[in-house]
C-alpha cells in the first residue's frame, strides 16, 4: 500500500510543476507559483521547505543556486490523495464517488465508453 503523502493545494501545484520539468530553481518555481496564485517569493521558499521536511522535495547547489527535484512520484501522489479525498468526502465508498461524478459532471461519449471499458475490465477480474 502507498504511504500516506499529504500535500497542501500550492505544496502539490509546486511538485506538480517538478513533475513536469524535472529540477528547477526556487526562482523558476516562484515565478510559476506567482503567474498562478501570486504568492510571494519568500512565500514559496517557506513552501519548499516545508516540503523538503515532509520528504516530498529535495534540493542541491549548483553555482550557488538551490536546484529542487520531487522526490516523490506522481502515482504515489495521486493513489494516496484519492484515498484521502475517497475516505474524507464518500466514506471511502468509490462507487458513491463515480456516482456523484455521473450525476454531476459533464462526459463525452467517448469518456463514457471507456468508464464502461474500465467497469468492464474489473468486473471480469473481480469473478476470476
Amino acid at each position: 500500500m502507498t504511504p500516506e503523502i499529504k500535500l497542501g493545494k500550492i505544496q502539490l501545484f509546486i511538485v506538480q510543476y517538478l513533475w513536469s520539468v524535472g529540477e528547477a530553481t526556487a526562482r523558476d518555481i516562484s515565478d510559476r507559483v506567482w503567474a498562478e496564485h501570486q504568492l510571494a517569493h519568500s512565500t514559496v521558499q517557506t513552501l519548499l521547505r516545508k516540503l523538503e521536511a515532509k520528504g516530498s522535495v529535495t534540493h542541491f547547489e549548483r553555482d550557488r543556486v538551490f536546484i529542487y527535484k520531487a522526490l516523490v512520484r506522481q502515482d504515489d501522489v495521486e493513489e494516496s490523495t484519492t484515498r484521502d479525498f475517497l475516505n474524507r468526502v464518500f466514506r471511502g465508498s468509490a462507487a458513491g464517488l463515480v456516482s456523484h461524478m455521473l450525476e454531476h459532471e459533464k462526459f463525452t461519449r467517448e469518456e463514457l465508453d471507456q468508464l464502461r471499458l474500465l467497469i468492464d475490465r474489473h468486473s471480469e477480474e473481480a469473478e476470476s
